[in-house]
């Protein structure tokens, strides 16, 4: 039996992760990476890029997503700070297209949220200096690129803030339904 809890969430293949985490005096151990152990969740990508950013409280970047030409999951992880982190459905036609799961991740608690294939991802930095560090499935490719507004009323992520620290692309990418109807970003 692995050590390492996972909850599914209600979007098919995002999967919430606990490590089992080994405390004392001196600080704490854990396993972040284990393949055999995701596989027990159906993760089972192998993951080829590693991706490590900084971010100040207030910060909201996403909703981020490469389409099916340079297709990419990620395993997401706060090595410092707090984080909300959220997975969005963007499968057009899928039964849960559009909706999301959120799940405060953290240095203390250690969570990993896996955000898999043909879902949009995004988070708020809820501390100055939050990390976060993330394995991806696929290269980053610039020209499959693409981004969801990350306050799309359709949508309806229920962000913790009021003025955000958003970047100028984040703030201009198209809706959701502008999404849906652009086959070349589609997923």
């Amino acid at each position: 039996m692995s050590p390492l809890k996972g909850i599914i969430s209600g979007l098919p293949g995002v999967v919430i992760l606990e490590p089992d985490v080994h405390r004392d005096d001196r600080g704490f151990f854990l396993e972040s990476y284990r393949r055999d152990e995701l596989a027990v969740f159906g993760i089972d990508d192998e993951f080829v890029q590693d991706n490590h950013s900084r971010s100040n409280r207030g910060v909201v970047r996403g909703i981020h997503y490469q389409n099916l030409s340079a297709p990419m999951a990620k395993l997401v992880r706060c090595s410092a700070g707090r984080m909300l982190d959220v997975a969005v459905d963007l499968r057009a036609g899928a039964p849960t297209f559009g909706r999301w799961e959120a799940v405060e991740l953290s240095a203390h608690n250690f969570r990993q949220l896996y955000v898999p294939v043909g879902f949009g991802h995004a988070f708020l930095a809820l501390d100055d200096g939050t990390e976060i560090q993330y394995k991806c499935s696929g290269y980053y490719a610039p020209q499959a690129e693409g981004a969801v507004r990350w306050n799309d009323p359709e949508i309806g992520i229920d962000w913790p803030i009021r003025d955000p620290v958003v970047s100028v692309r984040d703030s201009a990418a198209p809706s959701l339904a502008e999404y849906a109807r652009d086959p070349a970003f589609r997923l």
